[in-house]
């Protein structure tokens, strides 16, 4: 099976023929820079068969049999199916692989959607499922796709970020994977190329898709791109130059916003990366070109694009608004997830939507009963108790079991006939005492008190011990003794509710809280 888009050369070993001086100094001199970051990791080349991967793949072949290159790349060649011919492409590049004694793996990728994007998502994802951890991906852009890339964000109204155009070494992540995106070519012409694929008489495929205008990134190849040259010459290296110097600036500024963000989060709130929290008044603090700057930053950490400039202006704002309306939210969708940004009182939260439906789910009551013969006399004996649990995140109390048990077996009370630990959700018309006030409080004015966000007031659990003693008359006297009042992120001890300061009550209640910890684990 043939395509007309093969360019029509036969298949044959280009081992010994003459290697391009220009394009193997831009190859070793990038290796020679990452060479620490590139030791001991496998090496794949996604190779389309177009002109730009397959000369990629055939100066590799070149070094490595004089011994330049220190290892040969895999091939990854990805078949869409979007094309007619794909299957053919396909067996042409496993073919011309064969020919050059170098290793080629075909994968078919599903594809959700019919414009380029869809496919670039789900060609990365299927190399992503077949290559290893931290392995490096080696990729086929040039000085020309730098410079389409440049104008197509400027023309989407992008940041120096955006304008910073592709990376030569990007570490790219997704979910738990992470691998290494590698262009040694950004700075090479794509005419040097394709003088390089004529003289080897490369059978490369030419898609015609390539320079049809009917997307972004082909019209500006076709239509725009030779208007500027017009104008001047060198606008694709001129491009590719300006790119370099705005990431070095984009480098200066994500330094100056990571120290400004480590100064201003709330690392008390926090749990990555389902929750972040920045102080507002710490923000403020700042020259606004840093808040702009830091908040473009802080909205963009985990994922792979930057959120857009609306969003920081809102956000912006957020922060800036003086009243107590808290039940603002904002909503971005990443790339990756989806967020929701709140304010409470001087705090910014931005929160997965996966993170917001877990605090929707319910809270499981426990009731766990003491005794001195159940447990070890060890100090680091601990139970583990779950509140809330799902596929990602856990909430458990730990409790020093056997540690209560002697502390109030060795208490002026005298031994209970029965210690029970109780964990129950909070009512919302539950009364209770906290050392923050002077009396008990239930619902609003206790949250208030507290400073506890609507969305996690849902997520407070009472934690309380009961004892039983028999009386003289041989009934049953029980005492409660509150200890905590915990959330995910703090808990608060409590006291009676007598109006009568009981200090020898709350002392051991506070002895007692000292052996239950809230731990809120990701996992």
């Amino acid at each position: 099976m043939t395509s007309s888009a093969i360019i029509s050369h036969p298949i044959k070993s280009i081992a010994d023929l003459p290697v391009d001086k220009t394009l193997a100094t831009a190859l070793l001199s990038s290796m020679s820079v990452y060479s620490d970051q590139l030791h001991g990791r496998r090496l794949w080349l996604a190779c389309s068969g177009g002109r730009d991967s397959l000369a990629l793949a055939a100066l590799c072949v070149q070094l490595y049999r004089q011994g330049r290159l220190p290892c040969l790349p895999q091939l990854l060649h990805v078949d869409h199916g979007l094309q007619a011919d794909s299957s053919a492409w396909a067996a042409h590049v496993a073919d011309w692989a064969e020919a050059q004694k170098i290793p080629c793996y075909i994968l078919r990728a599903q594809v959700n959607g019919h414009d380029e994007q869809a496919a670039r998502q789900a060609r990365y994802e299927v190399m992503r499922a077949h290559i290893n951890q931290g392995d490096v991906l080696l990729l086929g852009h040039h000085a020309d796709d730098q410079a389409e890339t440049v104008l197509m964000r400027l023309i989407q109204g992008a940041g120096v970020n955006g304008l910073s155009g592709m990376q030569p070494w990007r570490v790219q992540t997704q979910g738990v994977q992470r691998n290494i995106l590698w262009r040694p070519w950004l700075t090479i012409r794509r005419a040097n190329i394709s003088a390089y694929a004529k003289r080897l008489e490369l059978p490369y495929i030419d898609d015609p898709t390539n320079d049809s205008g009917d997307n972004v990134r082909s019209g500006l190849r076709r239509d725009i791109m030779p208007i500027l040259a017009t104008y001047n010459h060198n606008v694709i290296d001129n491009i590719a130059r300006s790119a370099q110097l705005l990431s070095d600036a984009q480098e200066t500024v994500n330094a100056q916003a990571m120290q400004d963000m480590q100064q201003t989060e709330n690392t008390d709130l926090q749990l990555l990366p389902a929750q972040r929290v920045l102080n507002i008044d710490t923000l403020q603090k700042l020259p606004m070109y840093r808040q702009r700057q830091l908040l473009h930053y802080w909205l963009g950490q985990d994922e792979p694009l930057p959120p857009a400039k609306q969003l920081v202006d809102d956000v912006l704002t957020l922060s800036q608004r003086d009243n107590q309306d808290h039940q603002t939210e904002l909503f971005w969708q990443g790339r990756k997830a989806s967020y929701t940004i709140r304010r409470y009182r001087q705090q910014l939260y931005r929160m997965s939507s996966e993170w917001m439906s877990w605090l929707k789910l319910p809270l499981t009551e426990q009731v766990l009963t003491l005794s001195s013969n159940l447990f070890s006399h060890s100090a680091n004996n601990l139970t583990s108790l779950t509140i809330r649990s799902s596929d990602r995140y856990t909430w458990q109390l730990q409790v020093k079991v056997d540690a209560l048990v002697r502390l109030l077996e060795n208490s002026a009370d005298g031994i209970a006939q029965q210690i029970v630990l109780k964990i129950v959700p909070l009512n919302r018309e539950q009364r209770l005492k906290t050392e923050m006030a002077a009396r008990p409080q239930a619902g609003k004015k206790l949250y208030q008190t507290l400073g506890i966000p609507l969305w996690l007031r849902d997520s407070l659990m009472v934690v309380s011990i009961t004892l039983t003693k028999k009386s003289e008359d041989g009934s049953d006297i029980q005492t409660d003794i509150p200890l905590l009042l915990a959330s995910p992120f703090e808990s608060w001890l409590l006291s009676s509710e007598q109006t009568d300061n009981d200090t020898d009550s709350d002392a051991k209640s506070n002895q007692l809280a000292e052996y239950i910890a809230s731990e809120l684990s990701l996992k």
